[in-house]
């Protein structure tokens, strides 16, 4: 049963599949969503302009979610870029480092987005703050861990003196019970939404289309782990479904 404290959240959202998923599964749930983007120099800066239609096609196919749909957020974070030197916001190849990350990683990325967030939600109201971060099919990012989540929400929740529950519903699933997590909450029409309108690759493209949406050719050596993710997922929802 749902706690009645619990009636408004914030959703972290990028436009992609995973963030749009986690805000169908908010907007089923909460009286009141708004949504907080972040510009951080991002190669894949295309995704800033799919989530806008996103919104827009979510509130026209879903008439019944969008009254709880409240404001859209977007903060400049271009100094999170400016110290961070990865793949995803220098023009360098995805490979993997000494550490044993992929330069995909950028170091505070999720953290600062969190404390942000919480900011934000302190000043509106909200009580939850949702992020799809998950650990059980990623790319083995630290501040994607359901241990440093739990960290998070008592630390916000502490310095802010306000209790904040930080919600990953997608932290136990993988990309194909993403995809089938999308159904479940929208149906085809969801899914259909997210394949057409949703960004997820590191490169930006939006040429290539793909049965799960645009971007990077799979297989070839240009390849991003999130279109390789993506692409592996639907398969496989696809054939279990």
């Amino acid at each position: 049963m749902q706690n009645k404290l619990h009636t408004a959240a914030l959703v972290l959202f990028s436009g992609g599949q995973d963030s749009t998923t986690c805000l169908a599964e908010a907007l089923s749930k909460y009286d009141r969503v708004e949504t907080l983007a972040f510009d951080y120099g991002q190669r894949h800066r295309v995704e800033l302009d799919c989530r806008l239609t996103v919104l827009a096609e979510i509130k026209k196919q879903f008439p019944h979610w969008a009254h709880k749909l409240g404001d859209d957020h977007q903060f400049d974070m271009a100094l999170l870029g400016q110290i961070s030197d990865c793949s995803l916001t220098r023009d360098v190849a995805f490979e993997m480092e000494a550490s044993g990350l992929p330069n995909t990683f950028v170091p505070g990325r999720n953290l600062l987005f969190l404390t942000f967030a919480a900011a934000l939600a302190y000043r509106r109201g909200l009580q939850v703050i949702v992020t799809g971060v998950c650990e059980t099919d990623f790319s083995g990012y630290p501040d994607c861990r359901d241990d440093t989540m739990k960290a998070m929400q008592i630390a916000l929740s502490l310095g802010m003196d306000k209790r904040f529950l930080i919600e990953t519903p997608l932290m136990w699933i993988d990309k194909a019970q993403t995809w089938q997590l999308a159904e479940d909450l929208g149906g085809k029409v969801l899914v259909d939404l997210i394949v057409e309108h949703t960004h997820t690759c590191y490169l930006g493209d939006r040429v290539h289309r793909h049965d799960w949406g645009y971007g990077c050719e799979l297989g070839q050596k240009t390849t991003c782990p999130a279109c390789d993710l993506r692409g592996k997922g639907w398969n496989k929802y696809k054939t279990t479904a």
